[in-house]
């Protein structure tokens, strides 16, 4: 099943200021989220963490793995069905 995705502003700001690499990378992962957020490249979690910030369950999927400072999306389900709002992009805390 296909998701819709939304971007919150800062997550849509995030990627149009990326460049190169990361650009690359960032729309791929989007790509896997949008066509099955349990694709086994994306590795998505439950990020606890941002749970209580954004009142719903929050999960994290990776963009790249195994460098420093290596790039996550957080993402929830919602709000309709379907849909995945991208909370933000960045790297990894």
């Amino acid at each position: 099943m296909a998701f819709a995705l939304l971007l919150t502003e800062d997550a849509q700001q995030t990627f149009d200021a990326l460049e190169g690499r990361h650009h690359r990378r960032v729309e791929s992962c989007l790509a896997k989220l949008g066509q099955n957020p349990r694709h086994a490249g994306l590795n998505s979690h439950r990020y606890q963490q941002f749970d209580k910030l954004h009142g719903q369950p929050v999960w994290e999927s990776y963009v790249e793995n195994h460098n420093p400072s290596a790039w996550r999306v957080w993402w929830a389900y919602g709000p309709g069905q379907n849909e995945i709002t991208v909370l933000m992009i960045g790297p990894h805390p």
